[in-house]
Formats: C-alpha cells, sequence, structure tokens
C-alpha cells in the first residue's frame, strides 16, 4: 500500500469526532470539518474545525498553501509600519 492516510480525532464530552484522510480527499475533509461546525446538533464548534483544519494544512499542505507559507515567511514587522 502506496497511499498514506492520515487520522485527525477530537473528543468532546461524550462525542467522537474521527477522520481519515489522504492527498485525495483533503478537501472534502475540510469541507467536511465546516459542515459539522454549522451543525447545531453537534458539540462540533467553529473553533475545533479551524484547529483541525490548521492540522490537515499541515499534514497535506496544497500548492496554494505551500506559495501562502513562502509568502508570509518573507514577511517582516517593517511590512506593518
Amino acid at each position: 500500500m502506496d497511499k498514506e492516510i492520515n487520522v485527525l480525532a477530537l473528543v468532546k464530552g461524550e462525542e467522537r469526532f474521527i477522520f481519515l484522510f489522504d492527498d485525495d480527499n483533503r478537501d472534502e475533509t475540510l469541507r467536511q470539518l465546516a459542515r459539522f461546525a454549522a451543525d447545531p446538533e453537534l458539540e462540533f464548534t467553529w473553533y475545533d474545525a479551524a484547529m483541525l483544519s490548521r492540522k490537515i494544512r499541515d499534514a497535506v499542505p496544497s500548492d496554494e498553501d505551500l506559495l501562502a507559507n513562502d509568502e508570509f515567511d518573507s514577511l517582516s514587522i517593517e511590512d506593518f509600519h
């Protein structure tokens, strides 16, 4: 098996959220986080979605993520004055 499967889990009270994703379904997993955060029946918050999204983007960065990181890395404090 050549594909790497990533596992991300969150436990909130009695609820368990477990996400399995690879490079091919990364974006669908990110969309699922938003759907869970928008569901008032779940204890899954927008903060949870943001934190898990960051972990997914770190684990499986897209070309756009890498480009943004390069741009942010080149900034200095003088850029904000």
